[in-house]
């Protein structure tokens, strides 16, 4: 009875693997279909591991097949990330700050502009070399947050907590300086 209850759980986190997998497709045009057909498999095998190790967190206020479903879906996606930057280096420095073009803008705005770009770089300086490296690398160079955990041997929750802790180091970097940061789109919520 147990055998055949992880079989069709099996079978389902399978079938929203794959509808992910599918889903993101277009995306990932290097991938060939038995690529795809191993990320399904194995983002429902993870997705099978996780689920049974937490079938005591399940509270009831979904059913069951939809709490489950989001486990195969984040270890698809998940899997398709690390896929897509497999092989590539991860930029954990910015290069250069002439990515930043003050093109279309006035002398005023560009010379406010060239000073705001300038206290940023100082701030991201005085930011502690680990800091510095995460923020570089995800909110700059966009690294997925699952590829620079598993380069930097950490974990997601982990790298939250240091991105958290370098914004509100350079927030409070500029608004020493007199300069008002900008709001992002995820604290303006």
């Amino acid at each position: 009875m147990h055998d055949a209850a992880v079989e069709r759980l099996h079978a389902l986190l399978l079938r929203a693997a794959r509808f992910e997998v599918a889903r993101r497709r277009p995306g990932l045009p290097h991938l060939r279909g038995d690529e795809l057909g191993e990320i399904a498999l194995e983002a429902a095998d993870d997705a099978l591991m996780s689920v049974l190790a937490r079938l005591d967190d399940f509270r009831g206020a979904s059913r069951f097949t939809t709490w489950v479903y989001k486990f195969a879906l984040l270890e698809a996606a998940v899997k398709l990330r690390k896929r897509a930057w497999q092989g590539r280096e991860i930029p954990l420095e910015q290069a250069s700050w002439d990515l930043f073009p003050s093109s279309g803008v006035g002398p005023s705005d560009a010379a406010e502009q060239s000073e705001l770009l300038a206290a940023l770089q100082d701030g991201i300086a005085a930011l502690t070399p680990h800091q510095r490296r995460v923020l570089v690398s995800l909110a700059v160079n966009g690294v997925p947050i699952d590829v620079l955990a598993d380069r930097l041997n950490t974990n997601r929750g982990a790298l939250y907590k240091t991105l958290h802790d370098a914004r509100r180091n350079l927030r409070t970097y500029l608004l020493n300086r007199g300069l008002t940061p900008f709001v992002s789109f995820e604290e303006s919520r």
